[in-house]
């Protein structure tokens, strides 16, 4: 089985990712901020500096995560999802996030900077729900 493992940047809060403007043209529109533009940069150039093979896995995914804070502030980890789920696709390590049927997140030991590291394959045709693809 095809495994993607990538370390990532530790993701910006969702509520900095995205912005809402009050005024002008695009009142009322929610858009990716300066912060998510930057972030989903940062996890571009990763995915090429780890050589990572774009489009590569196909169909249902199972992703893994391990979310290593830069600091010991209190943090909701499902706050984290979208950012990294949507700058995965956009890097093209995944067609499409509604593909992820089996999604897990673990906090880890805090580390300078924090980091993401992402474990992603596809699920054999096969697999039922009861199946363990990450656990070891």
């Amino acid at each position: 089985m095809k495994v993607i493992t990538l370390r990532l940047p530790f993701p910006p809060s969702v509520n900095a990712m995205w912005r809402t403007p009050n005024k002008g043209p695009l009142a009322g529109r929610t858009m990716l901020s300066g912060e998510g533009r930057a972030y989903r940069k940062a996890v571009n150039d990763q995915v090429t500096l780890q050589r990572v093979v774009r489009h590569e896995l196909k169909g249902k995914l199972a992703l893994s995560l391990i979310a290593r804070p830069p600091d010991r502030r209190k943090r909701d980890l499902d706050n984290l999802l979208k950012g990294i789920l949507d700058a995965l696709q956009h890097a093209a390590v995944i067609d499409d996030d509604g593909e992820i049927d089996d999604l897990r997140i673990r906090r880890g030991l805090v580390v300078r900077n924090g980091e993401i590291e992402v474990h992603i394959c596809e699920i054999p045709g096969e697999a039922t729900e009861s199946a363990a693809l990450f656990d070891a």
